[in-house]
């Protein structure tokens, strides 16, 4: 599956559904993102049953902001809605890899359950 350009527009409607959306934050200036490019791109390949999609902070500065961007390149990992992972820098393939199966893992009512505890 090839990668989603996310705008203001069609973000809400793609992180809504259930399953898993991995969000790349990256910049056409910056090195690193295009040296992680390649990586995300294969991983997409790889994962056909993830939404695998990115956010141009040149373009998009509206959603950058609003998650509070400050740093590129940075993945931010949705599972059902719920943001799971959030950490800028580049990762090696492998690294890739061991993530995308953590997240596959996660027990989603265990994490909503930790969600509502740490928010009581």
């Amino acid at each position: 599956m090839a990668t989603i350009a996310l705008t203001t527009d069609n973000f809400k409607e793609t992180i809504d559904g259930q399953g898993i959306v991995i969000v790349d934050f990256w910049a056409p200036w910056c090195a690193p993102c295009r040296s992680f490019a390649p990586t995300f791109e294969a991983a997409s390949e790889k994962h056909a049953d993830i939404t695998f999609a990115k956010v141009n902070t040149e373009e998009q500065r509206e959603l950058a902001g609003a998650f509070n961007i400050r740093s590129i390149p940075t993945l931010m990992v949705f599972r059902d809605q719920v943001i799971v992972y959030a950490e800028s820098g580049a990762l090696p393939s492998a690294a890739f890899d061991q993530l995308v199966e953590q997240v596959r893992g996660l027990d989603m009512d265990q994490v909503r359950a930790d969600i509502a505890a740490q928010a009581n």
